[in-house]
């Protein structure tokens, strides 16, 4: 649901190909699966992690506007709207150095085999219309990365596959609607890809302050790029 509604998913396929992403500076490797809620829910307990992971991003009051609890109903239906991408730490064997990504021809449910959502998912994002009807060909995101991969790179990896996949989903272009001033890690990302900042809102959000000392509101941009732009 939005301020204007319920917003049709754009993309109508089975699905886009998994892909391997490499983090030179952090000489990480992930691989990154599209599911819906449809094909996320056989995946024993993902879900759920997501969820959790989500929830605690969100009472901790410094990155997305909604304020909690989050229940799972929640989630599913904000989150799993559309379309869903999860990182997951690893790829195939002898994997090189690389600048492009690569096909995974592992499915989720192989490439984690032995292993807890927990010690795999790095990261992971939605990608749904920022407008209905007539701008739906606009998109959004929203990115969550669990507290213990932070600062490993796993935000560059979720940040290029972001650009790489929405245009396969059918999108034009790309509007962020709050990307608060404090988060700088994110807003030099966003630079770095290419995207330009359309506006500053003031007050945007009232958020916790990252000491615990209480709240404060805080400024936001709005960034956007135009994938169209990108493959002229």
């Amino acid at each position: 649901m939005s301020a204007y509604g319920t917003i049709q998913r754009v993309y109508a396929g089975d699905g886009l190909p998994s892909t391997i992403w490499y983090s030179p500076s952090k000489a990480k490797y992930a691989t990154i699966y599209h599911l819906t809620l449809q094909t996320a829910k056989p995946l024993n307990g993902l879900i759920e992690y997501l969820h959790q992971i989500f929830a605690k991003e969100v009472d901790d009051g410094r990155s997305y506007p909604q304020e909690g609890p989050i229940d799972l109903a929640a989630f599913e239906s904000y989150f799993f709207a559309a379309d869903v991408f999860v990182a997951i730490l690893g790829a195939p064997e002898h994997a090189e150095d690389f600048e492009e990504p690569k096909e995974s021809p592992l499915g989720v449910a192989e490439a984690t085999i032995g292993r807890s959502w927990e010690d795999c998912v790095i990261g992971f994002y939605y990608v749904k219309p920022n407008y209905p009807g007539r701008s739906s060909h606009i998109c959004n995101a929203g990115f969550v990365v669990p507290p213990s991969q932070r600062g490993q790179g796993a935000g560059s990896i979720l940040a290029k596959s972001y650009v790489h996949y929405a245009p396969k989903l059918g999108y034009q272009a790309s509007v962020f609607n709050l990307v608060y001033v404090n988060n700088t890690a994110s807003i030099s990302l966003w630079e770095r890809l290419g995207f330009t900042k359309a506006g500053r809102i003031p007050r945007a959000g009232r958020l916790r302050k990252k000491d615990g000392t209480g709240e404060e509101y805080v400024d936001a941009w709005v960034f956007y790029k135009s994938f169209i732009d990108a493959e002229a």
